[in-house]
């Protein structure tokens, strides 16, 4: 048999059609390039997509109060990173040990009581069980000499050449003296820290905990050390969160980091000869719950490859022969219009499409009291300069100064990309940097339109009776419960932050997540102490507003309030008009006959008799075995109504004809047939108007078209 040449390069070939032209393109390479070319495109995708994460935590005496929520804060984080990245890297190192344990020591000497409790891998279920059980140290805990031991882990582990991101997050109270250098200050120190996290691209998040000081710490160690952190933040990638209760500490951490992505990059239009080039970020999103897929069993236990997929396909068959299945090109899709379906096929439905071209075009501007905060939808977004574009970061920083000076806010008109569907409608606030390295910018809120806007009127106190309304003494005791629970109270800090506070919902769900796959019948856990502080009122809090509670409840009389059973069914039909029945609810009496009526077999009804016309045509509009019943029940009453009329002995049966009027307009709204009632309804009006029992039909009628 003859041997092939081995294949050493190969020609590539593309054709793109341009109109009426065909280009070709020849392209030769050798196969080992165009692999090493493929490869490395894989790997700098794949490290793009990757995150290296080193936990610095303090575990000196003066953080055994705060441990265990620092360990349920770092297992929830690697346990998120079991979900959403299963490829990330993440280290844990320990200060305030009584052992010594890391690779500096070991070379040049000092960083005592500082322990590699994990190296830098990725993630497994083994860290999370580590992190659920720290040991609590005996030593004074130096963050500093922490920091250097991770910064050296970080550049020996990836050096420059790392794309991925790589992160410290130091966990401290920064309550322990720190150690004086050999050569240089503390800020020196610092600072040459600084310089090497910036030139290998590290970033880091300190996380300073107040919760509970135990003793009279120094304030001379609280001010150096909360200034040495203040250094990095300003010469580093750095940040420094200061937290003062365990629940703070539960949610200062981001347990799920989100790259930043453009939703819009272009021009934003102020007229047609002026436009800025701008960059829109989302601000803020909701986070959800993660998605869940359908598992099976089906697949053999033994099967260590069973990906336990399953797949739905979907059948449509004939109404009329079941055994039919109708192939896609049959088929086409209908919307529901009252109680007929409208088909609408997908050329008609392209063809009234709104198609709007991508833009950012400004409406004008008004005061900001004009856009109240409970107008604003959806989430926010953030309009920035064109990185790099020294002219546009001017003209954002001019406009947004201008616009805060003026107390002025833009409405804009936005198309966030091209074949959008929807146009946005929103206003631009102002945002002026209080920091000289950070550019002025915008934050986008959307604005409702007049069919997404839902005003609901309420009575003021003013319209009841005297009795009713509150005096002076439960006026102001009702203030001051109100200004006792405060949670933003002036000279303290807010509680229930936002930006600090996690959702207890979704902990509680990534807690039960952990435990079921331990343990497969595992229960839904409790609420621990710290989430119950979000969902529960606060102890403290409430043993300190004990008086105004107090005095809140000696100013009102509780009664117990009865309550009637009422049904929701439509046997209760409006009262008829000039009737002498007081308004209400309803008496007992109605309420249990509704209740027999309810509990009788459902009888199925083709026809409005004599008896019940009521009953009989709201049966037969609830009717769903076929959308004819809805047009024959509008038409028996009609005729039913019709009947009255013509057969009516001076006005004898005018009354009656009104009640089935007010029940056919009710049903003919709830079923959406607007039209035909509504001229029903006006050669009703005209045809009797001057009978004195139809005086209130004008108010009927003006309704009708109100609606």
């Amino acid at each position: 048999m003859k041997n092939e040449p081995a294949l050493s390069s190969f020609t590539l070939t593309f054709a793109i059609n341009y109109g009426d032209v065909t280009i070709t393109a020849s392209v030769t390479a050798s196969v080992t390039s165009f692999i090493s070319f493929s490869t490395q495109s894989v790997y700098s995708l794949m490290a793009r997509t990757r995150e290296a994460l080193l936990l610095l935590l303090d575990v000196s005496p003066s953080m055994h109060s705060v441990l265990p929520d620092v360990e349920k804060l770092c297992s929830r984080l690697i346990q998120k990173k079991l979900i959403y990245g299963k490829n990330h890297e993440v280290g844990v190192i320990l200060f305030g040990t009584e052992e010594t344990e890391n690779e500096l020591t070991k070379e040049v000497g000092g960083y005592e009581h500082v322990k590699v409790l994990q190296d830098i891998k990725v993630v497994d279920g083994h860290l999370v069980q580590s992190l659920k059980h720290l040991p609590q140290g005996t030593c004074a805990g130096d963050f500093l000499d922490a920091i250097v031991v991770g910064v050296d882990m970080l550049i020996k582990k990836y050096g420059e050449t790392y794309k991925g991101k790589k992160h410290l997050c130091l966990i401290t109270d920064a309550l322990c003296p720190l150690k004086d250098p050999d050569v240089g200050t503390k800020e020196d120190q610092v600072s040459t820290i600084a310089r090497q996290m910036v030139a290998f691209g590290l970033r880091m998040k300190n996380i300073v905990v107040r919760a509970s000081l135990s003793g009279e710490p120094h304030m001379r160690v609280i001010i150096e050390n909360d200034n040495l952190l203040n250094i990095f933040s300003k010469k580093s990638s750095a940040k420094t969160l200061f937290v003062d209760s365990t629940t703070s500490l539960r949610g200062a951490r981001k347990t799920r980091d989100i790259s930043p992505v453009t939703i819009f990059r272009g021009d934003l239009e102020l007229s047609e000869k002026m436009k800025i080039k701008v960059w829109v970020y989302k601000k803020t999103g909701e986070e959800k719950f993660p998605t869940l897929k359908k598992y099976s069993d089906k697949a053999p236990s033994t099967d260590k490859f069973a990906t336990h997929e399953v797949k739905v396909d979907y059948e449509y068959k004939s109404v009329e022969d079941p055994s039919k299945v109708v192939p896609p090109e049959q088929r086409i899709k209908g919307y529901r219009y009252g109680p007929q379906v409208v088909p609408i096929s997908s050329a008609e439905w392209e063809a009234v499409k709104f198609k709007p071209e991508k833009s950012v075009k400004l409406l004008g501007f008004t005061d900001a009291s004009n856009i109240l905060r409970h107008y604003y939808m959806k989430d926010v977004n953030l309009f920035i300069a064109e990185p790099g574009n020294s002219r546009a970061t001017v003209a954002v920083s001019a406009l947004a100064r201008a616009m805060k000076e003026m107390n002025k806010v833009a409405i804009v008109r936005c198309v966030w990309r091209q074949g959008q569907q929807s146009v946005v409608v929103g206003v631009l606030t102002p945002n002026v940097s209080e920091k000289i390295n950070i550019p002025d910018s915008f934050y986008f809120n959307v604005l409702p339109f007049a069919e997404d806007v839902r005003e609901f009127q309420f009575p003021s106190f003013s319209k009841f009776p005297v009795s009713w309304q509150p005096n002076e003494q439960q006026q102001e005791a009702a203030d001051n419960l109100v200004k006792m629970l405060d949670l933003a109270p002036s000279g303290k800090g807010e509680i229930l932050q936002p930006e600090l506070t996690p959702n207890p919902a979704l902990e509680r769900f990534y807690h039960h997540l952990e435990l079921k796959s331990e343990h497969q019948d595992a229960a839904p856990p409790p609420l621990d102490d710290s989430l119950k502080k979000i969902t529960e009122p606060d102890p403290t809090l409430l043993a300190e507003s004990q008086s105004a509670i107090d005095a809140f409840c000696g100013q009102f009389v509780i009664k117990e309030n009865p309550k009637l059973k009422k049904s929701t069914r439509r046997f209760l039909r409006e009262k008829p008009s000039g009737s002498d029945e007081p308004n209400g609810d309803g008496s007992v009496s109605d309420a249990q006959a509704v209740n027999s009526m309810e509990s009788k077999p459902v009888v199925t009804v083709d026809k409005i008799g004599d008896l019940t016309p009521i009953q009989d045509f709201e049966a037969m509009m609830s009717r769903r075995d076929c959308p004819d019943w809805v047009d024959k029940a509008i038409e028996d009453m009609k005729n039913k109504i019709f009947g009255l009329l013509e057969n009516s002995n001076e006005g004898i049966n005018y009354p009656k004809a009104v009640e089935l009027l007010v029940a056919l307009r009710k049903g003919c709204i709830l079923e959406q047939v607007y039209l035909s009632v509504s001229f029903f309804l006006l050669w009703f009006a005209f045809a009797f108007w001057d009978n004195s029992c139809l005086n209130d039909m004008s108010s009927i009628v003006t309704f009708s078209y109100a609606s």
